[in-house]
């Protein structure tokens, strides 16, 4: 006849059994949690691999827009009336509002109809870029100037701002926006990598300082200074008054 198992063996199994599952339920959460642990370091590291392998990324191309009588960093009829001066920086949010809301209605207004001259001249505030991303970009628009693209090549720059010293402007994406452009790119690295428009930036800064030009932007209408992105209100009013202080 079989011996029934006594209770102390009983005992023995059911404790067996509980340990192998608290062991089974351990690896279980240990491999959960180094799964998450993966996850989490392949998220932080994705962008560093993806700006590794496309450092350039995704960028907004550009509708040209038309600029009367566009020459380098200047438009408009030389001879007009009212000469407009924009001191900015391309890392400036202010400067991209400008640029994105009032800047058309301008030379819609005035530019196109020959009442004002309006030139724009990269300027950081106080007369320093707010970082090199800055210079770069100011280099490289004038560099598109010398092949008759400032203005496009400003829009570009603007068109993907998104904040300071972000990347927005590395080396990488300053060519590709020159190509974007279909520049000639042999001259366009000449020029760039040449630092060829040092010169006339500089002179540009100096010409700003001279002015007391402290923030960005800020503008000069026959010499009298505006500061800030103020409203189209704000730009009718002073060129209307140079204008008539012109006899126009």
């Amino acid at each position: 006849m079989d011996k029934k198992p006594s209770t102390s063996s009983k005992r023995h199994k059911i404790k067996a059994q509980r340990a192998k599952r608290q062991r089974q339920q351990r690896v279980s959460t240990l491999l959960i949690i180094g799964g998450i642990a993966l996850v989490v370091v392949a998220l932080l590291a994705f962008p560093s691999i993806q700006k590794a392998i496309n450092p350039v990324g995704e960028f907004v191309k550009i509708t040209p827009q038309a600029r009367p009588q566009a020459d380098f960093n200047s438009m408009g009829d030389p001879n007009a009336p009212v000469k407009l001066e924009e001191y900015s920086d391309y890392q400036c949010f202010f400067c991209k509002r400008f640029s994105d809301e009032t800047e058309k209605l301008i030379v819609d207004a005035y530019v196109a109809t020959g009442k004002v001259y309006f030139t724009y001249i990269p300027y950081g505030p106080g007369g320093l870029y707010i970082g090199p991303e800055s210079e770069d970009a100011a280099i490289a628009s004038f560099c598109a100037g010398e092949q008759d693209k400032f203005w496009e090549y400003h829009d570009v720059l603007f068109a993907n701002h998104t904040g300071e010293t972000v990347g927005d402007y590395t080396r990488e994406r300053i060519t590709a926006f020159a190509e974007s452009l279909e520049l000639d790119m042999d001259q366009f690295q000449s020029c760039f990598s040449g630092n060829k428009f040092e010169a006339k930036l500089n002179e540009g800064i100096a010409k700003g300082k001279q002015a007391g030009i402290g923030g960005t932007p800020s503008f000069l209408i026959n010499g009298k200074k505006i500061e800030g992105a103020q409203p189209y209100s704000a730009f009718q009013q002073e060129i209307d008054a140079a204008l008539a202080a012109a006899g126009n």
